[in-house]
């Protein structure tokens, strides 16, 4: 194997190439020629020098295959350059990105379809997004008019001091000190009508917001009315041990998790368990802090 002097050396572009042949050659069990040439728009001759690099670099890892004419992992393969962990892979394959940080190809880099599901867009206008996005990053107040659920008027504009985003899986948030309630609350992107970034700083920050800073451990379980071997199968799907989902969440997060996990939040566990799998093992610690998602 190469030093690492000689793989720090190592250009970029060709890294990623590299990085590229590590990820075919373990999740699809074959990595060709063409396959670098056409993800890359290089020529074989260059494909082939990049597939002789990293026999140099790791002579271990690949086995010439002539029945498929190109390179498979050996047993005893073990990765250099590419971070082949299924939360970072899966990523990339459903985005159909050739290696991390990539633009989208058009055609299937790895021959995989992936179908996303047809989710509504609830963005809002990529001037009113700059706008937020600009006051948090320079710590600048925000103007706004919002629509809210509560029946607040739209027109009445909201000084805000906005410090995160927050990306639920089904829609953006965006977390901001609210002037008029003197607290710091979540509020929907796509529900901003206008904003404005204002010449004056802020004077809160993400530190003085206490659910956003603390950390809680919420522990589930899989819902009692399921039957042992749904639980247990359950207990695999989430890689638990001894009945319990631990996951270390902000305090301001965990009505939004409850919610994307589908977690039965009645008190007597009395929703569906085949739709709400999950329930909250410790609901008194839990539930102040997001009252809203408990049934």
């Amino acid at each position: 194997m190469a030093t690492g002097k000689s793989i720090a050396d190592i250009k970029q572009a060709t890294r990623q190439r590299l990085e590229y042949i590590e990820l075919m050659a373990f999740y699809t069990g074959v990595i060709t020629r063409s396959d670098i040439a056409r993800t890359f728009g290089i020529s074989d001759a260059a494909a082939t020098k990049d597939l002789k690099l990293y026999g140099q670099i790791a002579p271990d890892n690949l086995i010439y295959k002539h029945n498929v004419f190109g390179f498979v992992p050996s047993e005893q393969f073990s990765e250099i350059f590419a971070d082949l962990q299924p939360a970072a892979v899966l990523t990339m394959i459903a985005a159909n990105l050739p290696m991390a940080g990539a633009a989208a190809e058009d055609n299937p880099v790895y021959g995989i379809t992936v179908e996303t599901l047809p989710l509504p867009n609830r963005l809002p206008s990529k001037h009113i997004l700059a706008q937020i996005i600009r006051a948090i990053k320079n710590r600048k107040k925000l103007r706004i008019k919002y629509l809210s659920l509560s029946g607040r008027g739209s027109n009445e504009a909201r000084i805000l001091e906005p410090h995160s985003l927050i990306n639920t899986g089904l829609r953006w948030h965006f977390r901001a000190y609210n002037e008029d309630s003197y607290d710091f609350r979540d509020f929907v992107l796509s529900r901003v009508l206008d904003a404005k970034l204002l010449d004056e700083d802020a004077e809160s920050s993400a530190q003085y917001d206490d659910d956003w800073m603390e950390i809680v451990s919420l522990k589930l379980t899989p819902h009692p009315k399921l039957s042992d071997d749904q639980r247990l199968i359950l207990m695999t799907d989430y890689s638990a041990e001894n009945d319990v989902i631990e996951l270390q969440v902000r305090r301001a997060l965990i009505g939004y998790v409850l919610q994307r996990l589908s977690v039965d939040t009645t008190a007597d566990h009395s929703m569906n368990p085949n739709a709400y799998q999950l329930i909250v093992m410790n609901r008194d610690e839990i539930e102040p802090f997001a009252g809203w998602a408990f049934l």
